[in-house]
């Protein structure tokens, strides 16, 4: 499951700032030590190279006064005089006087394969959520390596991946799950054919950090500021416990549970646990509004529909395109994002009145949309990428079967769709990382970690396990709220903590607990 990414089921300090590039060779060391050598080498070039900012190329949709370059960083850190990849970065200047400005804020939404080059449109569309923090800092957004402009990556050709409808991820019988396999298996050996064994090998977590702290040199900055979400705060979590010192503030909103058994495949089967309990919550608030929607009263009746369309859908695909795969990429959102709860709510709807065409309209691809499906299938490799090279995967399809067959008794709702999004990880052609030891390091400033208790991608467990890691860390809990990404909300409680922090650098001196954000109206 992509963490934050809803569409993708179609879902040791170094001295870097300032120093020279060390004259000894960096292959002459071992493991990590010759990778933190060889990010201090490339963060010593692009501070001297610095970024030649220009007007955004027209068809990035990035509108003046937003700039944008690339930044050079080596494929592999360990190699840092080998092969480069160039990265593409975004800013826009901060919006008060040269006196108020505090620097670089630099941003990841999530994915792995998410794109941060919208970051910096959140002061040109002038979000009110981020206007006072608008004045003090530049935002920065990039594409990290393998996504969009920056070296982009593939497992298959975009339009064969967008194709619809797809099998039922929910097996039948042991021939759908052979065939599920073969998919995976399918999948794995298309990333290595077309991203090629030396890009495929160095899509890892820590691998996007040293990009980040290239970035943080060629923008001329000795710490950067760091807002991730989702995923994002995983980057956050290695990118804190590897440049301890490079960090000035961080804020992580909805955060990945950065325990290295959690990584990765543990983290899935616990999304599948909380998406059921999300999944529930918005049916609990179609029933609630029954007079908008007509679904039915209860939860169990919501829940009826939910099924007997996905037995239409199964039996035959609506428009010939949607089936049970196609109908989950769209509800998922629903769980996902509060502000998904009344636009698939409003088509299911139409559905049930008589409306077909408004879902294969929602849900079904659109072959036409070239650009669309390109990036699509970009940001699953790019997930599968990262999610299946940093850690190590179970090999046995035993193992698989029995922990999704059990978890699926309970928590239908995207337990085997989840499976078979991951399964390329059990037979990955490139060798699967030791994830990094998250921890607090020398320099650490204190944290802001944001999270709601009822979220679907990233359960609230992983907030708290942060918290205990990151020492000084502040946790504001959004109680009984559960949208995915809480820093972009409408929440006072919320929204003047994080501005006083950025601003101030102050936070409470306890933990704090917020009421939930309002719930969307029909």
């Amino acid at each position: 499951m992509a963490l934050g990414s809803a569409g993708a089921l179609v879902t040791a300090t170094l001295i870097a700032g300032a120093v020279s590039a060390p004259a000894a060779s960096a292959d002459s060391r071992h493991g990590q030590d010759r990778e933190a050598y060889g990010a201090a080498i490339a963060a010593a070039r692009a501070a001297k190279a610095g970024i030649d900012w220009q007007d955004c190329p027209a068809d990035w949709g990035l509108a003046k006064p937003i700039q944008c370059g690339y930044v050079s960083v080596p494929l592999d850190y360990a190699h840092p005089y080998g092969k480069q990849i160039k990265l593409a970065v975004d800013r826009i200047g901060n919006t008060g006087t040269p006196q108020e400005r505090q620097g670089a804020l630099v941003y990841n939404p999530g994915g792995p394969g998410g794109s941060g080059l919208r970051f910096p449109a959140r002061v040109t569309s002038k979000n009110p959520v981020w206007a006072n923090v608008a004045k003090a800092y530049d935002f920065v957004g990039f594409d990290p390596r393998g996504v969009g402009h920056s070296a982009p990556i593939s497992c298959e050709d975009p339009q064969e991946f967008v194709k619809a409808p797809k099998m039922d991820p929910v097996p039948d019988s042991e021939a759908d799950k052979l065939a599920q396999r073969k998919l995976a298996r399918e999948y794995a050996d298309g990333c290595l054919e077309r991203t090629g064994r030396d890009m495929l090998q160095q899509m890892t977590t820590p691998n996007t950090a040293r990009d980040m702290d290239v970035i943080r040199a060629a923008l001329g900055e000795k710490k950067i500021n760091y807002l991730g979400v989702s995923y994002g705060t995983y980057l956050g979590a290695v990118y804190g416990t590897l440049f301890p010192g490079h960090i000035r503030r961080m804020i992580v909103d909805s955060v990945v549970n950065p325990a290295q058994e959690n990584i990765w495949y543990q983290a899935n089967l616990g999304q599948d646990v909380a998406f059921e309990g999300r999944w529930k919550d918005w049916e609990d608030w179609v029933a609630k509004n029954d007079a908008s929607f007509h679904l039915g009263t209860t939860r169990d009746a919501v829940q009826a529909k939910w099924l007997q369309l996905r037995a239409t859908a199964k039996k035959n695909p609506i428009g010939g395109v949607v089936g049970p795969s196609e109908l989950l990429g769209f509800f998922q959102s629903a769980p996902y994002y509060d502000s998904s709860w009344v636009p698939v709510a409003t088509v299911f709807s139409k559905y049930f009145a008589g409306d077909t065409q408004a879902l294969v309209d929602a849900a079904a691809p659109d072959m036409s949309d070239t650009a669309g499906n390109i990036s699509s299938e970009n940001g699953n490799a790019v997930y599968t990428a990262v999610e299946c090279t940093d850690a190590k995967w179970p090999t046995s399809w035993k193992k698989w079967d029995q922990d999704n067959t059990r978890l699926n008794a309970k928590y239908p709702f995207l337990t085997w769709s989840n499976a078979w999004m991951n399964l390329p990880c059990a037979t990955w052609p490139v060798q699967q990382q030791t994830p990094v030891n998250v921890k607090t390091g020398k320099g650490l400033p204190q944290v802001l970690i944001v999270q709601s208790t009822r979220d679907a991608a990233t359960p609230y467990q992983g907030a708290v396990e942060l918290h205990k890691r990151f020492k000084g860390s502040r946790l504001i809990t959004e109680k009984d709220a559960g949208s995915h990404g809480v820093t972009g909300l409408v929440n006072p409680c919320i929204n003047n903590r994080v501005d006083a922090y950025l601003l101030t650098g102050k936070l409470d001196a306890a933990d704090v607990t917020c009421a939930p954000h309002a719930t969307p109206k029909p």
